[in-house]
C-alpha cells in the first residue's frame, strides 16, 4: 500500500513538473532564464534520481519486509497448523483424560468392593481358623484322652493279667480234671510260683508276667532275666523242667524269642490263649496208668501229639504277631495316606462300631465238637457265595 502511493506521488511530481518546466520554457525570452531553465531542470531531474532513487530503496525495503512477512506468514501458517494439531491433541488428552477419570471411578469403586470382600474373606478365615484351632484342639484332645484311656486299660489289663491267668488256669484245670496246687501248698520253702498243676506227681510251672509298663522296649529283656530265676523252681526232683512264662497277648509284638534253653531246664513263652492246648496236650500223657510200660509206637504218639501242639501254639503266635504288624501297618498308612474328610468319616464310623466277641463262662466247656460244626459251616457259606479259598503263603524267619 505505501510503495504504490510513492510510486503515484512520484508521477504526479514529473507530471507537474513537466508542465512547470513546459511553461517554463516557452516564457522564457533570453539566455539567462534558459540557464536557469537548465539549472532548474538539472536541478529537477536531481531530485527525480533522488526521489526515484529513495523509492528503489523504499521498494527494496518493502520487499524485504514483504519477504520477511512472507516467511512470517508461513512459520504462522506452521504454528496455525500445529496450533491445530495441539487443539486436537488436547481435546485427544482431555478424552483420554475423561476416559481414565471414568476408568479410574471404576477401579476405584471395584477396589472398594474388592477391599470389603476381602475384608469379610479375612474376617470368614478368621472364624475359619478359630474353629480349626478348636477342632485341632479338641481332636488332640480326643486323641491324648484315647492315648491315656489306651494306657489305662493295658495298665488295667497287666495289672489283672496275673489273677486273670490264675483264673484261667484254674478254669482249664476244673474243666480237664487237672490239680491245681494252691501257693501255699508248694512242698518247696521260698517264694511260691504264680500257677501250679500236677500231672503224674510233676509240678507244671506256669509264671505270670507282665509289663512295668507302657514302654514296652526293656520288656524282653526282663523275660530273659526271669527265665534265669526260674532256676529256684526248677533245681526241685519233682518239678518238671518245662516251665512256662505267661504273658499278656497285646504285647506278643516285642517278643522275638519264645523258648530259652537255660541248660537243665526249659523255659517257654507264651500267650494266654495258649494255656488251654497246652495243658491238653501235657494232660494227655495222663490217660496212661503206667508211662514207662508204654509201647514205642504210643510214645511216638504222645510225643506226636504234644509236638503238634506246640507246634501249632507257636504258629499261632507268630501268626497273631504277623497280623498284628501288618494291622498296625494298614491303621498307620490310613492315618497318613487318607484324605482328611475321608479320614473324619472313617474316625466316626470306628467310634460307632462295637465288637462283643463271645463271652467265656466258667462252668460252660468250649467242645472241640461245636468248634469242628462252625468251621463245617463257614466252609458250606464260603462254597455257597463260590468265595476262592485263600492259600496261606506267611514265611517266618525260623521256618526259612
Amino acid at each position: 500500500m505505501n510503495d504504490n502511493l510513492i510510486f503515484l506521488l512520484a508521477i504526479i511530481v514529473s507530471v507537474v513538473a513537466g508542465a512547470y518546466l513546459h511553461k517554463f520554457i516557452r516564457n522564457l525570452n533570453n539566455k539567462n532564464e534558459k540557464d536557469l531553465f537548465d539549472e532548474r531542470l538539472k536541478q529537477s531531474n536531481e531530485n527525480l534520481e533522488s526521489l526515484e532513487k529513495t523509492k528503489n530503496e523504499e521498494i527494496k525495503r518493502h520487499e524485504t519486509a514483504i519477504e520477511v512477512l512472507n516467511a512470517k506468514l508461513v512459520e504462522f501458517d506452521i504454528v496455525k497448523a500445529n496450533k491445530i494439531k495441539l487443539e486436537v491433541s488436547i481435546k485427544n488428552v482431555e478424552k483420554e483424560r475423561n476416559d481414565l477419570k471414568d476408568e479410574n471411578t471404576t477401579l476405584k469403586k471395584d477396589e472398594d468392593i474388592r477391599i470389603n470382600e476381602s475384608k469379610k474373606a479375612i474376617d470368614s478365615a478368621n472364624i475359619l481358623i478359630k474353629s480349626v484351632e478348636k477342632e485341632k484342639e479338641r481332636l488332640n484332645d480326643e486323641r491324648v484322652e484315647k492315648e491315656r484311656s489306651r494306657l489305662e486299660a493295658l495298665k488295667e489289663t497287666w495289672n489283672n493279667h496275673e489273677k486273670d491267668v490264675e483264673n484261667h488256669i484254674r478254669l482249664l484245670c476244673k474243666n480237664n480234671v487237672v490239680s491245681y496246687i494252691e501257693q501255699n501248698d508248694f512242698p518247696y520253702a521260698g517264694k511260691k510260683p504264680d500257677n501250679t498243676i500236677e500231672i503224674l506227681e510233676q509240678y507244671i510251672i506256669f509264671d505270670a508276667k507282665s509289663p512295668a509298663n507302657e514302654d514296652l522296649n526293656n520288656f524282653p529283656k526282663y523275660l530273659k532275666t526271669q527265665t534265669e530265676n526260674l532256676k529256684k523252681y526248677a533245681k526241685h526232683e519233682n518239678v518238671k523242667n518245662d516251665l512256662f512264662l505267661v504273658i499278656p497277648s497285646n504285647t506278643l509284638s516285642v517278643i522275638k524269642e519264645f523258648t530259652y534253653n537255660i541248660g537243665d531246664y526249659n523255659v517257654y513263652v507264651i500267650s494266654k490263649d495258649s494255656l488251654e492246648p497246652i495243658i491238653l496236650s501235657l494232660k494227655k500223657i495222663e490217660e496212661y496208668e503206667f508211662a514207662d510200660k508204654l509201647s514205642p509206637e504210643e510214645r511216638d504218639d504222645i510225643c506226636r501229639i504234644i509236638g503238634k501242639f506246640a507246634h501249632t501254639t507257636k504258629r499261632k503266635i507268630q501268626i497273631e504277631m504277623y497280623f498284628m504288624e501288618e494291622f498296625l501297618d494298614i491303621l498307620k498308612k490310613s492315618k497318613n495316606l487318607l484324605p482328611k474328610e475321608i479320614l473324619k468319616r472313617v474316625i466316626e464310623f470306628e467310634n460307632a462300631v462295637k465288637l462283643n466277641p463271645p463271652m467265656e463262662k466258667r462252668k460252660k466247656q468250649i467242645l472241640t465238637k461245636d468248634l469242628i460244626d462252625d468251621v463245617n459251616q463257614i466252609k458250606k457259606e464260603i462254597e455257597l457265595r463260590e468265595i476262592p479259598q485263600i492259600e496261606s503263603k506267611i514265611i517266618f524267619k525260623e521256618d526259612k
